[in-house]
């Protein structure tokens, strides 16, 4: 009998046309950029996260096999060499003698990201010394972190807060193809911002000295985008609001100062802004301020780029950046990292080559077991694409959600399978009973069942996504979002289908 295809069949179906979008299966060759030592050449001539690399001098790099004996071909050597690397934005030519200060790893073949159990990297749990942090401290600690970590480049990474269940707050940060070392250097550090004028400190991020910082409307954003020795460059402001201490110290250290040489428009010294002692901008000093006291006062900066599309991003994205530093950016407490793991790619590439062994044999013998109780293949396979499609969206929603699979959440989904097989099984056993009820009113019977289930499976899980520190919510995020995907989906459509089997 050929099935009708109703509505549920039609949802399901165009649900996973959606689906197989969203995941965006990408079969495009090279090595992705995922962080650039700053200030090095390579970042000096323009290689930056997310880029694309598809060549070297010529060569073409399909992988990260290819990228290696490329780079190991010319490097190390004695003198200076031109390198042309060809990029999806255009070739960047690097003269070097060493090799560029670059972390790459392979395209990945979807959107779907996953966590370091997988790709590899290092997590770090992170807490305030001798603090207990509130819901918004730790807003701000993670603003100034993720500042921190954009300084170095770093593509592939998250910040985010988690709490046990004792209620203590932590910030995780996980950073891939990082190392313990490394992310241990870069979180150890107290988060701090000052402005100087020479090496005099006029104030210092955070409430005590600057009392507003315009985000939006017309006292910020860009005013004007130029082609400046063959790059575009966008430049943008923004205004702050200094306390009157603060204003009291920059009219006392700009009083001491001269008109630029260069340029009389400006004093002699400008104004530096640090974070964690680094400078990050340098800002010139109108001569109207020169021993005045006020509490206005506009920063400026600049982006650039290879188009002017490009150059406005960076403009803006450098201008939240500062915007940012500038309201949470001195923090008066130290970090303490409560727990620090590393994790091999080589280890995560062997976990992804098991779970997908253990896939093909939980298929193999789900579907003899099937066969041989309903004696059907028709209901062998309605019950296996079913299984398979709620595993499918349920990647879906992950990628849409940008949520990073780890094996916890690979776990969550697997748990969802199992639990849509027993579903299904109740569906099947309902449906082919010798009740004397209607075959509409037996499948109701089984779907009652199944609400019921599924009610206390989303009650079990929700616990779980706030214990432990965080570290069980993939597990729980996926198990929920797998067995909704099939109470809501998968599951109705599923007892339509067997309907049409079990008249025929």
């Amino acid at each position: 009998m050929k099935i009708n295809f109703t509505f549920r069949i039609w949802l399901l179906i165009i649900i996973l046309i959606c689906s197989a979008i969203i995941i965006s299966p990408n079969f495009q060759k090279g090595v992705i950029i995922k962080s650039v030592e700053k200030n090095s050449t390579a970042f000096e001539q323009g290689l930056k996260p997310n880029m694309i690399i598809s060549s070297i001098n010529g060569k073409t790099v399909n992988n990260m096999q290819d990228y290696t004996t490329e780079i190991s071909s010319i490097f190390p050597t004695k003198n200076k060499t031109s390198v042309k690397i060809g990029t999806d934005s255009g070739e960047i030519i690097i003269f070097t003698n060493t090799v560029p200060e670059i972390t790459v790893s392979d395209v990945p073949k979807s959107k779907i990201k996953t966590g370091l159990d997988l790709s590899g990297g290092a997590r770090a749990l992170v807490k305030a010394e001798n603090k207990s942090l509130s819901s918004s401290e730790l807003d701000d600690l993670i603003a100034i972190t993720s500042n921190r970590l954009n300084e170095f480049g770093i593509a592939d990474v998250s910040v985010k807060p988690v709490s046990d269940l004792s209620g203590s707050n932590f910030m995780q940060i996980e950073v891939a193809g990082a190392s313990s070392a490394d992310l241990n250097d870069l979180v150890s550090q107290q988060g701090k911002f000052e402005a100087k004028i020479g090496n005099e400190t006029v104030f210092i991020g955070g409430k005590e000295d600057i009392t507003y910082v315009a985000r939006t409307g017309d006292q910020a954003g860009i005013y004007s985008c130029d082609t400046y020795q063959g790059q575009e460059l966008c430049s943008f402001r923004f205004a702050i609001t200094l306390s009157e201490a603060a204003a009291e110290r920059q009219a006392k250290i700009t009083s001491n100062l001269s008109l630029d040489s260069s340029n009389s428009e400006y004093l002699s010294k400008k104004l530096e802004l640090y974070l964690d002692d680094n400078l990050v901008d340098s800002l010139s000093i109108s001569k109207d301020l020169k021993g005045r006291v006020t509490t206005q006062i506009s920063i400026q900066g600049s982006g650039k780029g290879a188009t002017r599309e490009e150059a406005y991003n960076d403009a803006m994205n450098n201008m939240k950046k500062l915007q940012t530093i500038l309201i949470t950016g001195s923090l008066p407490y130290k970090l303490e990292i409560v727990k620090i793991d590393t994790i091999s790619p080589v280890l995560g590439k062997e976990f992804t080559k098991n779970i997908l062994l253990l896939a093909l044999l939980v298929f193999v013998l789900v579907s003899g077991m099937l066969f041989l109780k309903f004696r059907k293949i028709k209901i062998t396979l309605a019950v296996i694409l079913t299984m398979f499609s709620e595993a499918f969206i349920t990647l879906a929603i992950a990628a849409l959600i940008k949520w990073n699979l780890d094996a916890p959440s690979i776990a969550g989904i697997i748990a969802g399978m199992g639990t849509g097989i027993d579903d299904q099984i109740v569906i099947l056993d309902e449906a082919s009973s010798d009740n004397k009820s209607s075959l509409k009113e037996r499948i109701k019977n089984a779907f009652f069942v199944i609400m019921s289930a599924f009610s206390l499976t989303v009650v079990a899980m929700l616990p779980l996504f706030w214990a432990g520190a965080g570290m069980l919510k993939g597990f729980a995020l996926t198990t929920i979002i797998g067995v909704s995907v099939g109470v809501l989906i998968t599951r109705p459509a599923f007892a339509d289908i067997v309907k049409y089997i079990m008249k025929e």
